[in-house]
């Protein structure tokens, strides 16, 4: 047997375009609060301006492009694609409307009561015993536990932070205060069979 370090053929880096269904309100949104977050810290330079960053995050967080090509395919390192996904995440994070607020907002439309559910968004199986804990047996997948409220035409109104998979719906709504919050804002709920028992618990005692 040889051995040799030869590789079978010659490979070469390929730059390929692809179509995002993203709405231009959407990319200048994400833009002008990296803008005005630049001008806050007074470091208005990046290598690629504000609208390409927003796209290349945005590729990222639609279509879970990997760090490395999305680096590779813009002539910057994948630290710095890296730095811009994690710097837009915050952003776009520190939007969020508060859970008070946003119910009081729903009030003052003149709602009456908002859905509640929770969801799974499906996210890879990593290795180690760490990722045990993001196994949802009620889906038999892994991913992440998000709680989310809707008006009475279905829009989100706010949606909580992420939580392993294997959450419960109703442990969620008590971490989150759900019941005394409504409560606060002179709202009703409706949601599925798995909030059953929710009023049972001491927060409503």
């Amino acid at each position: 047997m040889t051995n040799t370090e030869e590789r079978a053929e010659d490979t070469c880096p390929l730059v390929y375009q692809c179509r995002l269904p993203l709405s231009t309100r959407t990319v200048n949104h994400l833009a002008d609060l990296l803008r005005r977050h630049l001008k806050a810290i007074r470091s208005r330079w990046r290598i690629l301006p504000p609208g390409k960053i927003a796209v290349i995050v945005l590729a990222m967080l639609r279509h879970d492009q990997r760090l490395a090509d999305m680096a590779g395919g813009n002539n910057v390192s994948e630290s710095t694609v890296r730095r811009w996904r994690d710097e837009l995440i915050t952003l776009l994070a520190a939007q969020a409307p508060r859970l008070d607020r946003a119910l009081r907002k729903v009030a003052e439309q003149g709602g009456e009561v908002v859905l509640i559910d929770g969801t799974l968004i499906h996210t890879q199986r990593r290795t180690g015993k760490a990722d045990r804990r993001n196994y949802s047996g009620k889906h038999r997948r892994v991913g992440l536990h998000f709680l989310a409220l809707t008006d009475e035409k279905g829009r989100l109104i706010w949606i909580s932070a992420a939580r392993p998979g294997r959450t419960h719906d109703n442990t969620a709504a008590r971490h989150d205060h759900i019941l005394a919050h409504l409560r606060a804002a002179g709202l009703g709920a409706l949601a599925d069979l798995g909030f059953l028992g929710l009023t049972d618990d001491s927060e409503t005692r």
